[in-house]
C-alpha cells in the first residue's frame, strides 16, 4: 500500500513580471530588462472561440503531474545513509523538524521592530497617563512606560534564530524534508516545461541547495541538455550529504549525475550566468529583508532565462486577496526502514 501526501506550490503565472519582495515565489521570465516593469492585469477570456476551440484536458489551468516519486537512485541512496545514521529516535525527531519547519517564520526586521515599539509606546503612555490619579513624576513614567514596551515587544516578537545544519540535523532533514521538497521543485519545473516546452537549459544555479533535490528534478526533466549544475550552500555538512546521495551513499562511487559543483558562496564575477536558476525554501532562512532584496537581485544579474525562487504566498496577489494561487502537489513519501536503537 503506498500513501501520498500534498506539497503546497505556489506560482506567479505571468513570467515577465518582476516583483521582488520579502518571502517571494516567482516563476519569472527575463523578458525584458531588469528595471523593466510591465503593469498587467490578470484577465479571464470566456469568449465562446476560445472555449470552443481549446480541449478542455490541454486547458492551461489543467494540471498533468501525478504523483512525484523520489528518483529511485536518490531513494536508494537516502536509505542507506538513514541506516548508517548513528543514534536513535531520528524518525521522531525528523517528524519534530518538519513542524518546525512548517511553523518557522521570517527573521523580523529591526525597521519593523523600532516601529512596533513607537506604537506600543505611545499605547502605554496613554494608558499609564490615565490610570494616575495625579501627575507622575516623568522619570517614573519613562520607567514604567520602558519595562511594558519592552515586556509587551517580548512576548509579541518571533524569536527567530538560524540553524546551523551539521553532519546530524543535515541527516534529520533529509529524512524529514527529502520527498515533499523534491516533489515541490519537481512541480514548478514541470509549469516551466509545460509553458515552454522547448526550453532546455545547459546550466543550473541552485541558491540553498540543501539535499540537492533541485539538481535532481532539474535532472529529470532535462538531463540530455543540462551540463552544469552549481549548487550554493553555506553548509559544509550539507553539501557534503547531498555528494554523497549522487554517489549513492559511497563517497567511492562515482556521481549518478554529472558536471555537479558544490560551493558555500555564490559565484562572484556578475558576468556569469545561469539559464536556470533556482531558491527553493531559502529565501525565510535570510536574517533580515534587506539580504533576502539583495540575494534575490543578484540571483536575477545571474538569470538568463528564468528564476524560480520558491518559498511563500505569491507576490502577484494584493494584500486585500487572501488566498494565493497554489496547487496541491502529490507525492509518495521516502520509505524509510528506521534502524532500532
Amino acid at each position: 500500500m503506498s500513501f501520498t501526501r500534498t506539497q503546497h506550490y505556489w506560482e506567479l503565472t505571468h513570467p515577465y513580471q518582476v516583483m521582488p519582495c520579502e518571502g517571494s515565489n516567482w516563476l519569472i521570465s527575463q523578458t525584458f530588462p531588469e528595471n523593466y516593469i510591465v503593469a498587467h492585469e490578470s484577465q479571464v477570456d470566456n469568449s465562446s472561440e476560445f472555449l470552443n476551440s481549446t480541449p478542455h484536458r490541454r486547458h492551461p489551468g489543467i494540471t498533468s503531474l501525478k504523483t512525484v516519486q523520489l528518483p529511485q537512485h536518490l531513494e536508494q541512496a537516502a536509505q542507506i545513509l538513514i541506516n548508517q545514521a548513528p543514534g536513535s529516535q531520528l524518525a521522531e525527531r525528523a517528524q519534530s523538524l518538519c513542524n518546525f519547519l512548517w511553523s518557522r517564520k521570517r527573521a523580523t526586521g529591526d525597521r519593523a521592530i523600532q516601529e512596533r515599539a513607537v506604537e506600543l509606546e505611545k499605547r502605554v503612555r496613554e494608558r499609564e497617563q490615565q490610570r494616575a490619579e495625579g501627575p507622575l513624576e516623568q522619570s517614573r513614567l519613562e520607567e514604567k512606560v520602558r519595562k511594558q514596551v519592552l515586556s509587551e515587544l517580548r512576548k509579541t516578537t518571533y524569536h527567530w534564530k538560524p540553524l546551523r545544519y551539521d553532519e546530524e540535523l543535515s541527516l534529520i532533514y533529509l529524512a524529514a524534508r527529502l520527498d515533499g521538497g523534491y516533489a515541490a521543485v519537481s512541480r514548478a519545473l514541470h509549469e516551466i516545461k509545460k509553458r515552454v516546452p522547448d526550453f532546455a537549459p545547459q546550466t543550473l544555479l541552485d541558491f540553498g541547495s540543501g539535499t540537492g533535490t533541485v539538481s535532481w528534478a532539474a535532472h529529470t526533466m532535462w538531463g540530455q541538455s543540462l551540463r552544469e549544475y552549481v549548487c550554493v550552500d553555506s553548509s559544509a555538512s550539507m553539501n557534503k550529504l547531498a555528494d554523497l546521495l549522487l554517489r549513492g551513499g559511497s563517497e567511492t562511487q562515482d556521481p549518478h549525475i554529472g558536471g555537479v559543483y558544490f560551493r558555500q558562496f555564490l559565484p562572484v564575477s556578475p558576468k556569469v550566468q545561469f539559464d536556470l536558476v533556482v531558491s527553493a525554501f531559502s529565501l525565510s532562512e535570510l536574517p533580515s529583508a534587506s539580504e533576502r532584496l539583495s540575494s534575490i537581485q543578484t540571483l536575477w544579474r545571474k538569470t538568463s532565462n528564468f528564476l524560480c525562487p520558491h518559498d511563500a504566498p505569491c507576490p502577484k496577489l494584493s494584500e486585500k486577496i487572501q488566498l494565493p494561487c497554489n496547487f496541491p502537489q502529490a507525492y509518495r513519501p521516502l520509505q524509510l526502514r528506521w534502524r532500532g536503537p
